[in-house]
């Protein structure tokens, strides 16, 4: 809860200077090890530290949920059905990332610092 308050996790920005700057997000991917996200032509998100998996939404991690959900998708006729991006934020996406992945880590310090359940 209150995920888009929290402080961005600081992820390392590689830009390709051989692409135009840009913020759009069409599809997001993982790399093969997890440490990194290709958010674009422009732009690659690293040190996704390994732990920010172990948070579940389901079957998956809240950072895969992201990856998977925000995207532009299209219908049958090939236009626009839905697309994350912001004009007033174009940033929005690259901090959502970062947001997720700290509140993620913190939702894990919290559960691992549980007592142990004891059932008799």
């Amino acid at each position: 809860m209150n995920y888009e308050s929290a402080k961005e996790f600081p992820l390392q920005r590689q830009e390709n200077k051989e692409v135009k700057l840009d913020w759009r997000v069409e599809a997001m991917k993982l790399t093969k090890d997890k440490s990194a996200i290709i958010f674009n032509d422009f732009l690659t998100l690293s040190g996704i530290p390994p732990e920010v998996f172990a948070y579940k939404l389901g079957n998956r991690s809240a950072l895969e949920w992201v990856i998977d959900q925000y995207r532009v998708t299209r219908d049958e006729q090939g236009n626009i059905a839905s697309d994350p991006n912001r004009m007033d934020d174009e940033e929005y996406i690259v901090r959502l990332i970062g947001q997720v992945i700290s509140v993620s880590l913190e939702t894990q310090k919290l559960v691992n610092s549980l007592p142990p359940v004891m059932f008799e």
